[in-house]
C-alpha cells in the first residue's frame, strides 16, 4: 500500500494494493502488520457503516474526552471526505484537507484523534465504512459547522445546499466550539 502524509501532519491518505482481473478485485482494507510497518500501529474497537444519498453532508464531528481515530473508506459510490485540525495548540489549528474517496479509487483516509471529520456524498448514494480506535460515547460528541468561514472548506459545488442533520445544522463555529487544548 502507499501511505502519503497530507499537509496536516498525522492525517494519512492510504492507497491499498488492488489485485484485479476479469472476475473483479481483491484488496486488504486492514492488515495490522502492514499498517504498523507504515507507522500506523492502531487498535480498533468499533466498525461503523453509513449509507447516505447524494448531497447528504455528515460532520464535522469529533469526540473530546475519548477521541476516536478513524480509518475511513467508501465501498459504494463517492464522497468528498474532510479532516480539520481542532487542536488549539497546533500550528495547523483550523486547517483542513479533503479528498475524494470512492469505490473506484479505493482510497482510505486515516483521521487521527484531535481532528474533526466530515464528508459529503457526491454520487447518487454512498456506503461509508470506518474503523474507530475508541467506542462512541454520545455524551462526548462534539461538532463544528460544516460551512464555518474561518475554516473555509471548499466543498464540491452540487448546486443545492447539503442535506444536514439538525445537530450538524446547529453546530457551533470553530471560535465557539469546545476543542482540544
Amino acid at each position: 500500500m502507499i501511505v502519503t502524509e497530507t499537509t496536516l501532519p498525522g492525517v494519512m491518505l492510504i492507497e491499498p494494493r488492488v489485485f484485479g482481473d476479469d472476475r473483479g478485485f481483491f484488496l486488504e482494507s486492514w492488515n495490522a502488520r502492514s499498517f504498523a510497518d507504515a507507522g500506523l500501529d492502531l487498535t480498533f474497537v468499533q466498525d461503523n457503516h453509513s449509507r447516505s444519498a447524494q448531497g447528504v453532508l455528515r460532520g464535522l464531528h469529533y469526540q473530546l474526552a475519548n477521541p476516536q481515530g478513524k480509518l475511513v473508506r467508501v465501498t459504494s459510490g463517492a464522497v468528498f471526505d474532510v479532516a480539520v485540525d481542532v487542536r488549539r495548540s497546533s500550528p495547523n489549528f483550523g486547517q483542513w484537507v479533503g479528498y475524494e474517496l470512492s469505490d473506484t479509487n479505493k482510497r482510505m483516509l486515516w483521521v487521527p484523534p484531535g481532528f474533526a471529520h466530515g464528508f459529503v456524498v457526491i454520487s447518487k448514494t454512498a456506503d461509508f465504512l470506518y474503523k474507530c480506535t475508541q467506542l462512541y460515547d454520545p455524551s462526548d460528541d462534539r461538532g463544528v459547522r460544516w460551512d464555518d468561514p474561518a475554516i473555509g472548506i471548499d466543498w464540491p459545488a452540487g448546486g443545492l445546499p447539503p442535506t444536514l442533520s439538525a445537530k450538524d445544522a446547529t453546530a457551533p463555529l470553530l471560535a465557539d466550539a469546545q476543542v482540544f487544548a
